[in-house]
């Protein structure tokens, strides 16, 4: 048994630009592979290539060179099957208003092949808490609801790779918490997840792995852990007495800054000095220390460090 949900191998697009007879490399020989029951991010700033790679996974843009593999299908040689391998959830929320969750799930199954004794759509609308909605217009759902509906459509053929785009943006706090216990769910279930997202504290928290795509080429690649400890740099804040706002604070290699009477942070490169060294200069110019608490670099700085140009 193959143990990737997916395999990319020297993947390239190239739109040509007939008018001004250039060539735009979307995709550059992007290398990487999905392993079986995983949550792996794709993460990249606008322009990347990650909505280019997803429409090709989804069959609506073509790809110039290379193989991409589907859970033990080739995408060209076995497109059918690599379309009952994916369920994609878009972007934008798209519903019919005026159709049940029920009525919708029916349709989409019905799209998909799938025979009436073989339909779960009584279990996919409990998997996301809308059992009691399944009779109600779609119209009448929440922001939320609706969301969960999108993740609902994209498995009702049962597919073992649920490919998520941005399933979280223009969504609150609370109803994304609730949106990721439900992917969750979902992936102890046995299904792979991939999932692009701008809010990188998400991917951080939920994927086992990561990978950046920058201008069409990957950048990054390694588990979520791994990219974290790539941080150099290390963050400490001090609540402080009266500071002077106008106080010159320097030691080679430490960034101070005053953010207001009562707070000064401090940055440095980890292991280039002794944090004591830093609380001494402190005392040594009369700034008296109430507080101390320190900041390790996230996720996001990991994505401007690889990113920046």
């Amino acid at each position: 048994m193959n143990k990737f949900a997916l395999t990319v191998e020297n993947l390239t697009k190239i739109f040509s630009d007939t008018k001004n007879k250039k060539e735009n490399r979307a995709l550059n020989k992007l290398n990487f592979q999905v392993k079986q029951g995983e949550i792996f991010g794709l993460l990249g700033p606008n322009g990347a290539g990650k909505t280019t790679f997803l429409n090709i996974l989804g069959g609506t843009v073509s790809k110039t060179k290379g193989n991409i593999n589907v859970w033990g299908f080739d995408i060209d040689k076995n497109p059918r099957q690599v379309k009952a391998s994916i369920g994609i959830v878009p972007q934008e929320v798209n519903l019919d208003a005026f159709f049940s969750p029920r009525k919708l799930l029916e349709l989409q199954a019905g799209l998909y092949g799938v025979v009436k004794k073989d339909r779960i759509t009584d279990l996919i609308l409990k998997m996301v808490a809308l059992e009691n909605k399944a009779n109600a217009y779609s119209r009448s759902l929440s922001g939320g609801m609706k969301r969960r509906l999108l993740i609902a459509k994209a498995m009702v053929h049962q597919p073992p790779i649920l490919i998520l785009d941005e399933p979280t943006a223009g969504v609150d706090v609370e109803l994304r918490k609730n949106l990721w216990n439900n992917v969750k769910e979902l992936n102890k279930a046995g299904v792979t997840i991939i999932l692009t997202t701008h809010y990188l504290l998400e991917a951080q928290e939920m994927c086992n792995r990561i990978a950046i795509i920058d201008k069409g080429n990957l950048v990054a690649l390694d588990t979520t852990r791994n990219l974290l400890e790539r941080i150099k740099t290390k963050k400490i804040n001090f609540k402080v007495k009266n500071v002077d706002l106008k106080k010159n604070l320097s030691i080679k290699d430490i960034i101070f800054k005053i953010n207001s009477k009562n707070s000064i942070s401090a940055t440095y490169e980890k292991n280039s000095l002794d944090f004591g060294e830093i609380v001494n200069y402190l005392n040594q110019n009369d700034i008296k220390i109430e507080d101390i608490s320190t900041e390790d670099g996230d996720l996001e700085d990991v994505f401007v460090q690889l990113t920046k140009h």
